[in-house]
């Protein structure tokens, strides 16, 4: 009778912890857009065209990404909920235009949406489920209407050097948050224009302003390369 009770309690913990990794706490998202042009000229990774052709010269969606206030993140916490494309299947079709690839082969873009839900999606199903994540990140990149806001400052995908604080008070501007600006390096070494962090509060549904900002820095000056 006392190892029946032990196992039960055993059995019990067992599925609480399950439950505590499934509902994990988060503090607010990383909603993660970046520059394909500054992808594709970057001389640390390759470069194809989706499967459907050459994306928009807008910017594409890298991800939605739960974080907590002291900069550290979940990440995987569900593997019993895998990306299922019959999921999202009404939103194909801008995740295509909105979320491609351009990782080498090229691809129509499900292994990087699997990716973003395995990894990130996951640790935050206690909110969104598999659909919601995906059509909450569409909606925050028609919020945020990154390029609009630069062209209105004058700042142009044009390969021309912009000042780094006119990039991030253009943002700020047109999405009323402030950004952060992460920047890789072209083929030729100088410093340019690649992603653009805002922060959303941990229901989804609210832009805020960030709690916390990564690691990691730009110049003064950076390129906004063409695509």
């Amino acid at each position: 009778m006392k190892s029946k009770c032990l196992v039960l309690i055993n059995l019990l913990v067992l599925q609480y912890l399950a439950v505590v990794c499934v509902s994990q706490d988060f503090d607010f998202f990383y909603f993660v857009q970046q520059w394909p042009g500054s992808y594709c000229d970057s001389g640390k990774s390759s470069c194809c065209y989706p499967t459907t052709g050459k994306p928009a010269a807008d910017f594409g969606i890298h991800g939605l990404w739960p974080n907590y206030n002291d900069g550290s993140y979940p990440q995987n916490c569900d593997s019993s909920n895998p990306f299922k494309e019959s999921e999202i299947s009404d939103l194909i079709s801008s995740m295509r235009r909105n979320w491609p690839s351009l990782a080498c082969p090229s691809s129509s873009g499900e292994s990087f949406w699997s990716h973003e839900w395995d990894k990130h999606g996951t640790c935050s199903e206690s909110v969104l489920d598999q659909h919601s994540y995906f059509e909450t990140a569409l909606s925050l990149r028609q919020q945020t209407k990154l390029l609009q806001s630069l062209k209105s400052a004058g700042i142009n995908p044009d390969g021309r050097s912009y000042s780094l604080e006119n990039i991030k008070d253009a943002i700020k501007e047109g999405a009323g948050y402030t950004p952060w600006i992460e920047c890789n390096q072209d083929s030729a070494g100088n410093s340019q224009l690649y992603q653009v962090y805002m922060c959303v509060d941990s229901s989804g549904s609210n832009l805020i302003e960030c709690p916390v900002f990564p690691k990691g820095k730009c110049g003064s000056e950076i390129e906004f390369p063409t695509f």
